[in-house]
């Protein structure tokens, strides 16, 4: 894995601790959660395209 899909996905996971610790301060969110989600197939992506190269 190249450097930068590392760290797209340290931050795919420090993104999902700071939503879960939101949602269990304050309430759900479902845009916050539909931003993760997002976040998480464009990490899928990059993971996918740099194994390939």
């Amino acid at each position: 894995m190249s450097g930068s899909t590392k760290s797209m996905g340290i931050i795919t996971v420090i993104a999902l601790v700071v939503i879960t610790a939101y949602t269990v301060a304050l309430g759900s969110s479902g845009w916050l959660w539909f931003g993760w989600v997002v976040l998480g197939l464009v990490t899928l992506g990059m993971i996918a395209t740099s194994r390939s190269d």
